[in-house]
């Protein structure tokens, strides 16, 4: 018998009530069977058994497929990240995510969602306070194949109620079961078509976001000798989808403290690409205004 957690019915400030619930549809990174909850740990009828950590969240990430013995964002990336998007500074992104899952998702029933390379759990917990007073009923999940990453997002998720199962494991190999997700956010993550078609049912909608051609322009142009020439981006169309639709989320952001802009480098990939110069002229900055350039498409399982 799968014991299945009851749904955390919570409120907003506003006093809009708030039914979300951890999604419980997991299976096992190691052969695939459904995974039944008995208190603190995950198990599959085959015996393979995963602990719930202290801080809230499950390791199903075996080491067998690991690519190096720390995979995915460091603990420093991940704490710039943390303090940056909680500053807001990319809230409008957030916005339009939310606004744009919400409008599809099912409202008759407890519709599910993961988020595939959830970081520090910023854009899940976005879509969740959004979901607010609205109707809507979630199944919440998050993954990261950094564990310094889903480690902030359960320490920050616990301020409350549990409300979604936060996961260590890789896009590559989603320790979820086929045909059980209403909705898949891959936020300037690194998607797998195959395996997000495989847990998307089918009709349900991948929400993927990706950086436009002048996403953060000012400051490569600042930390690079020089930067090659914008590009138009056309989304791709994977053989297991139909693009249906792309909006373009494109506005300015000062930024007015030397803090705010050195974890902004830190927090991209940029940190590692560019020079110890290019490092140099960054942490002298006292005020950077840059263009935010984010590409939100909608792509249809088949």
């Amino acid at each position: 018998m799968r014991l299945r957690c009851p749904p955390i019915i919570q409120y907003s400030s506003g006093g809009e009530a708030i039914n979300t619930e951890p999604f419980s549809s997991l299976a096992c990174p190691l052969d695939g069977n459904a995974l039944t909850r008995h208190g603190t740990t995950w198990r599959c009828a085959s015996g393979h058994s995963f602990d719930i950590a202290r801080q809230g969240y499950t390791h199903l990430l075996p080491v067998q497929k690991k690519r190096s013995a720390d995979p995915g964002d460091s603990k420093m990336m991940v704490a710039a990240r943390q303090r940056f998007l909680n500053a807001g500074h990319y809230q409008p992104i957030a916005d339009a995510l939310s606004r744009t899952v919400l409008a599809e998702l099912p409202t008759n029933t407890t519709a599910s969602c993961l988020d595939a390379g959830c970081g520090e759990g910023y854009y899940l917990r976005q879509l969740r306070t959004a979901a607010g007073g609205d109707g809507h009923s979630l199944a919440l999940m998050g993954l990261d194949i950094s564990k310094w990453a889903v480690l902030s997002a359960a320490k920050q998720a616990a301020t409350i109620s549990p409300w979604a199962n936060w996961v260590v494991g890789s896009n590559a190999n989603l320790p979820v079961l086929s045909n059980t997700l209403n909705g898949l956010l891959c936020i300037f993550g690194f998607p797998v078509y195959s395996e997000f078609a495989r847990v998307l049912k089918p009709g349900s909608i991948l929400y993927q976001v990706d950086t436009g051609p002048d996403h953060l322009r000012e400051l490569r142009d600042i930390i690079y000798p020089r930067i090659r020439p914008a590009r138009t981006v056309e989304p791709q169309q994977p053989a297991e989808f139909t693009h249906r639709s792309s909006i373009n989320i494109h506005y300015r952001l000062t930024l007015t403290d030397t803090a705010a802009i050195t974890d902004l480098l830190a927090m991209t990939p940029h940190l590692y690409r560019t020079t110890a110069e290019g490092r140099a002229k960054a942490s002298a900055l006292t005020t950077l205004e840059i263009t935010v350039d984010a590409i939100l498409s909608r792509f249809e399982r088949h």
